[in-house]
């Protein structure tokens, strides 16, 4: 669809640009596939609809209120947007197939922001109405998680 010159041609270049990297954020967050670079293209986002759908929202939010974000950054706002639809549903999101699936919603939630996005500790914190040592700490038993193998189990973890 051609809107021609103006705002919404301005939207259209901005997903055309950035719909691939919050896709991949997306499936982080659900942990619907696998988290290695393979995972990263068409096939690998193809089983991926619960992502799918929590960017689509997240896009049709950007789309209502893109004459509003004048001067913000759409990618930090769209991102946001995902992020909160995912801590909202982030219980629906619990378990997944990829490496991050032995992560509670929370700590993935937090290691995708931190390590992948890397958005800093304070700004992560202020989005998700957390203490920054709280974010801290979650990142750190996140890491430590995985660092730990197969083996470790969700449970208890938030």
């Amino acid at each position: 669809m051609d809107h021609g010159p103006g705002p919404y041609a301005e939207f259209e270049a901005f997903v055309a640009g950035a719909a691939g990297r919050l896709l991949r954020v997306a499936i982080l967050l659900t942990a619907e596939s696998d988290p290695s670079p393979s995972g990263a293209g068409p096939s690998g986002a193809a089983d991926a609809p619960a992502a799918r759908g929590l960017l689509g929202g997240a896009l049709a939010r950007t789309y209502a209120n893109w004459r509003s974000l004048r001067g913000d950054d759409p990618y930090d706002y769209t991102r946001q947007e995902l992020c909160a639809a995912f801590a909202r549903t982030g219980r629906r999101h619990h378990g997944g197939s990829g490496v991050l699936a032995r992560l509670s919603p929370l700590e993935r939630l937090v290691l995708v922001l931190r390590l992948y996005e890397g958005v800093a500790e304070e700004v992560t914190a202020a989005q998700l109405g957390l203490p920054p040592e709280r974010v801290r700490a979650l990142c750190a038993r996140a890491v430590s998680r995985l660092r730990k193998g197969p083996g470790v189990a969700a449970a208890g973890a938030a």
